[in-house]
């Protein structure tokens, strides 16, 4: 999936060969039996993954022809390339399942979830539509609350404890969070809505 450059905006709707009523966006999609499982489910749903590793791409691609899966399109790069040429409120959903949680504090500026990009999804997303994050390591989850909590652009969607030690019936297990659970480690499931507000960015001096 080509990303363009300069200012130009990726044409959502030229790449799929159907029209879709939605566009989700799986960043760091790993082996992709989340992005297949979703993909068969929402057949009419433009299925977006980014993955950096060439053997989760190649898995993903074989396991979608083998299965005539059609609506999934890949960037093979750095997710954030693709956010700077996305169209304005383009997705309906994004997932950000298990990333790598750089436990040792020199190396925290390298996590996916920073102000930086919830910045890029904000922009991308639409208003109302729902940011998906897991994790099972407790330090980043408790990392990603408070990213999501002094962002204005967005709200956690938890209403009892359940909402976040619980995956929802439509949110198809990963092998990673498989190897969690059977090692005794606890998931933290967060369901986060694009609010109708925008950030305020204070200047410094």
């Amino acid at each position: 999936m080509g990303s363009g450059g300069g200012d130009s905006r990726v044409d959502l709707d030229r790449l799929y060969p159907f029209p879709v009523r939605e566009f989700w966006l799986e960043i760091g999609f790993g082996g992709g039996e989340h992005l297949l499982a979703q993909a068969s489910a929402n057949p009419d749903v433009g299925m977006i993954g980014c993955e950096p590793f060439i053997n989760g791409v190649a898995g993903l691609l074989a396991q979608a022809d083998a299965r005539g899966i059609r609506n999934i399109r890949v960037h093979p790069d750095d997710a954030r390339d693709l956010l700077d040429v996305l169209p304005d409120g383009a997705l309906d959903r994004v997932f950000i399942l298990f990333p790598d949680p750089w436990p040792k504090t020199r190396h925290h500026r390298r996590r996916i979830v920073t102000m930086e990009t919830l910045d890029a999804l904000a922009r991308v997303m639409k208003r109302g539509a729902e940011l998906r994050l897991a994790t099972d390591h407790t330090d980043y989850g408790h990392w990603m609350l408070a990213h999501i909590q002094r962002h204005s652009a967005f709200a956690w969607m938890a209403e009892s404890a359940d909402d976040w030690t619980t995956r929802t019936g439509d949110w198809p297990p990963t092998r990673y969070e498989a190897k969690a659970l059977k090692q005794g480690e606890e998931c933290l499931y967060l369901r986060i809505r694009r609010d109708g507000r925008e950030r305020v960015v204070e200047k410094t001096t």
